[in-house]
């Protein structure tokens, strides 16, 4: 209402993620792929997963849902752009051992359940540490790594604009 009235628009400075799974939060830099452990994708932080539920770490749009279901890029309300991808080499599945509970163009919450996996599938074919990474430009992050982390609750990752 005072948007409206005054013309402002309250400034989002940082955003706060919290676990999109439940495990072991770690850096991104410990994900035996370079793609990941070398920051091209962007920065960020992964998870060992002791539960197969993928949930959204924030409010906003699902911009991207591969056809295999084994990544999900999510723009924040602020535009920024992360992206989740379900363990490594799992593109090889084809999407077997994902179920998606959402489609690209969704709005979500954070602590909504986007994707469920089958973790000791994945574990027999695949990888399943799992990177969250940011692809959009920021000014900083801080990460809280290195401890037991519950999905949808723990904050994991305050990013910065």
């Amino acid at each position: 209402m005072f948007k409206k009235l005054f013309g402002k628009e309250e400034k989002i400075d940082h955003e706060v993620l919290v676990s999109p799974m439940t495990g072991e939060v770690v850096d991104v830099t410990e994900v035996p792929d370079p793609t990941f452990s070398e920051k091209m994708m962007g920065d960020g932080i992964a998870f060992k997963p002791t539960d197969g539920e993928v949930v959204a770490p924030i409010g906003g749009e699902i911009v991207n849902l591969f056809p295999t279901k084994h990544a999900i890029g999510i723009k924040s309300k602020a535009g920024v752009e992360y992206l989740i991808h379900i363990g490594l080499d799992t593109v090889m599945l084809d999407g077997e051992g994902f179920t998606a509970h959402v489609s690209q163009g969704d709005k979500v919450n954070a602590g909504d359940k986007l994707i469920t996996v089958d973790l000791d599938f994945v574990a027999e074919k695949a990888k399943t540490i799992t990177p969250l990474v940011i692809t959009s430009d920021v000014a900083s992050i801080e990460k809280d790594i290195n401890k037991s982390v519950v999905k949808g609750e723990t904050e994991v990752l305050t990013v910065h604009l």
